[in-house]
């Protein structure tokens, strides 16, 4: 919890940092996001602290009404409720605040995973894993669809990582990754992905190449980063933040952005606090005698700890561009407020980690 309410006051001061200048040139309020980023951070803070006090037990029962309002939700995208942004329909539009129902439905699914595998304590069949499959499968397609391609990616991962917890057979792991390799093989090769998003899940494999176009957004995160040096410029004080370098910083970029005005040692400080963060959940999971509760903190620290590795390796350079935000530092009330509820439900397990 300490940990958690640390590094989120330190997501809203960067959001502040990394969009103060072009709002002022933009003659708006340098205020907007810091105001907006701090009201998402106290909203999934009361969301965390709720689900921290009831038990987690009732996830369960509500498991299916979860997953039928989400697949509404994620097919709610293609009528005209759904709100189309930058290439992209992703959003509903709520009055003054917009809705992202791919981020919750990561959570949605961790916890449809985690009920269906609890009530098979002898261990899933082939005939289960199909199930589970064809119910992840569902949600996963239209979150791509739409097209959110980082959130798939974060489904697919925590999909993997719960079923081998659950305890998926050896031969049926590897006929699995096979058939991922296959199926990525076959969708890149068919063309079923735009070539924008080919672009950027390739461009870390040659980061010298074309630099005004796929590697222009992870080339200057890398100056901005390599900027900071061992201390950083000084927080609103980094030039390649300040005059807009790195595009989209406040969301997919930000780890730049806090590289830059806080050096190596802010950077690591980030990436130690995120580390106890991921840490104390897959602690949760360790000690409880639960297979539900086992499977919800599992993941939960797959999917803060993934996004958080992700997040930093694509702005260093190292990962491809998938656009999955850093988990407490992104600009995003949907997104912040899905990583609260993973921390919220790994500490209701932990407090009944005795049952």
């Amino acid at each position: 919890v300490l940990t958690t309410f640390v590094v989120a006051p330190i997501g809203v001061v960067i959001v502040y940092s990394s969009t103060r200048s072009k709002l002022l040139l933009e003659g708006l309020s340098p205020h907007y996001y810091l105001n907006r980023q701090a009201a998402y951070v106290v909203v999934g803070g009361i969301v965390m602290l709720v689900l921290a006090a009831v038990d987690y037990k009732w996830l369960e029962h509500a498991s299916a009404v979860f997953y039928l309002g989400i697949v509404f939700a994620l097919l709610a995208m293609f009528t005209p409720i759904g709100s189309h942004v930058l290439g992209a329909t992703r959003w509903i539009q709520l009055g003054p605040i917009q809705v992202q129902p791919s981020s919750f439905a990561i959570p949605v699914l961790i916890v449809t995973v985690a009920t269906f595998c609890a009530r098979r304590p002898e261990g899933l069949e082939r005939q289960d894993l199909f199930k589970i499959l064809a119910l992840a499968a569902v949600p996963i397609l239209l979150v791509v669809k739409q097209p959110d391609l980082a959130s798939g990616i974060v489904m697919c991962i925590t999909l993997l990582v719960m079923l081998v917890v659950a305890g998926i057979p050896n031969r049926y792991l590897v006929l699995l990754l096979v058939s991922a390799v296959v199926g990525a093989f076959a969708v890149v090769h068919f063309g079923l992905l735009k070539s924008y998003e080919v672009n950027r899940l390739t461009s870390f494999l040659h980061p010298g190449k074309d630099l005004q176009g796929s590697n222009y957004n992870p080339h200057q995160s890398v100056a901005a980063i390599g900027s900071g040096g061992v201390w950083g410029k000084g927080l609103f004080h980094g030039p390649q933040t300040n005059l807009q370098y790195v595009p989209e910083q406040q969301t997919d970029f930000i780890f730049s952005a806090v590289g830059e005005q806080l050096g190596f040692v802010g950077s690591a400080s980030v990436i130690l606090l995120l580390g106890i963060v991921s840490w104390r959940l897959l602690r949760a999971a360790q000690t409880t005698h639960d297979a539900f509760g086992r499977l919800l903190a599992i993941g939960g620290f797959t999917f803060i700890a993934f996004s958080a590795f992700e997040n930093a390796g694509m702005s260093m350079g190292i990962m491809p561009v998938a656009g999955i935000p850093l988990p407490f530092l992104s600009y995003g009330g949907s997104a912040t407020v899905a990583f609260f509820c993973a921390v919220g439900i790994a500490l209701s397990v932990q407090a009944r980690h005795q049952r």
